[in-house]
């Protein structure tokens, strides 16, 4: 059985193609994969080290008004469709699954006028244009979200949840407590804003962790990102804060083992982007969000509603980000248990940790080899 994976440019496209791929290979150690991505799309770096076949096709979204790159990057996607068209045609797949970004585009056309079964996985409860075009010629959907189901053709679309890493259900707070240092049974937050970090929600922590370092009975892991970590260290010196006398607070500049640190997480700080709010869920962390306010579609603050809606989490617009508004909402559900308590029961219904099993059973389906 041979499958062709498409999905680029951000670790949210990326990294649920990934988890379906070796969810398959569990089900099916025999199955081949392509993976087809672009050239400049973080899979160029990740792809290669998950040891898996790549091939790239070059391509680019278009901009919403008429400017001379558009008119560029239009003959760039003619000269992507043909190669992906030939991609296509060479490897010769029984199915094309595709997670998001423009690269799918060409990818799953190609696949569907050749009459190959194909899916897409939408992660975000509003998808992006090249989803909502490719739902009219794929066979299947799978709907990250409830919500989503709305935007898709009723006979195609099935809700599954998002897929996350096996780790994120595996890893025990007790192991993550002991890899930082934390203690275990006292209650921890954990403060990320994605692989590049978040300047707004680093510069809003200065002051929360200044005020945090007088209340010991709360630790705080704060993520910063590669490129914010110096700013942020230097920040906090300039501050008065020495991390060296507050155990209880531990700034990183990236994790390597993010489901370890969830185990350990009763309150998450975070952007909203599907493949996060997935794995929160999954293990019922409530969460403070601020959206992402230039991602597409402006599908983050809409990830962020639902869960909002839902009693799981509390929304706060990147516009309205302050420390004291930060600290207030922190300082209100750290106080009262059964706040906390009420929003991890919620977290906890709309997580979907079978969600990658259920994806690679459609596939498998359409490949006609469930």
């Amino acid at each position: 059985m041979k499958i062709i994976v498409s999905g680029g440019g951000t670790g949210g496209h990326i990294y649920p193609a990934v988890t379906i791929i070796r969810t398959i290979q569990e089900k099916h150690p025999d199955a081949r994969f392509l993976y087809v991505g672009t050239q400049k799309g973080l899979e160029a770096d990740i792809i290669p080290k998950e040891n898996l076949p790549f091939a790239t096709v070059d391509i680019q979204g278009f901009e919403r008004h008429l400017t001379p790159a558009n008119i560029l990057r239009a003959g760039k996607a003619l000269v992507g469709v043909a190669k992906a068209a030939r991609i296509v045609r060479s490897f010769r797949p029984d199915v094309v699954v595709g997670t998001g970004g423009y690269v799918c585009g060409p990818v799953l056309m190609a696949a569907s006028l050749m009459r190959i079964p194909t899916l897409i996985q939408e992660q975000n409860v509003v998808p992006g244009i090249t989803n909502k075009i490719l739902s009219g010629f794929v066979s299947r959907i799978a709907a990250g979200t409830e919500e989503a189901k709305r935007h898709f053709p009723a006979d195609k679309v099935v809700f599954t949840g998002n897929p996350i890493r096996s780790e994120v259900m595996t890893a025990r707070r007790e192991d993550g407590a002991r890899s930082y240092g934390f203690d275990p049974s006292k209650k921890t937050v954990l403060i990320s804003g994605g692989s590049r970090g978040a300047r707004s929600i680093n510069r809003a922590m200065i002051d929360v962790l200044v005020q945090a370092a007088d209340h010991p009975e709360v630790q705080y892991l704060h993520v910063t990102g590669s490129l914010e970590y110096d700013d942020v260290m230097n920040r906090l010196k300039q501050a008065g804060l020495d991390l060296e006398q507050t155990p209880h607070i531990k700034v990183r500049p990236y994790l390597y083992d993010m489901p370890q640190a969830m185990a350990m997480t009763d309150l998450a700080v975070f952007r909203a982007g599907a493949t996060g709010l997935a794995e929160l869920t999954a293990r019922g962390i409530p969460a403070i969000l601020i959206p992402y306010p230039y991602a597409a579609e402006n599908h983050q603050e809409h990830n962020a509603r639902a869960l909002e809606q839902a009693g799981a989490a509390r929304m706060i617009l990147n516009r309205e980000l302050t420390s004291a508004r930060l600290c207030a909402v922190l300082t209100e559900l750290l106080s009262e248990d059964d706040k906390l308590v009420a929003m991890a029961k919620a977290s906890r219904e709309m997580g979907r940790p079978q969600a990658a099993g259920d994806i690679a059973d459609l596939v498998l389906a359409l490949a006609g080899r469930k």
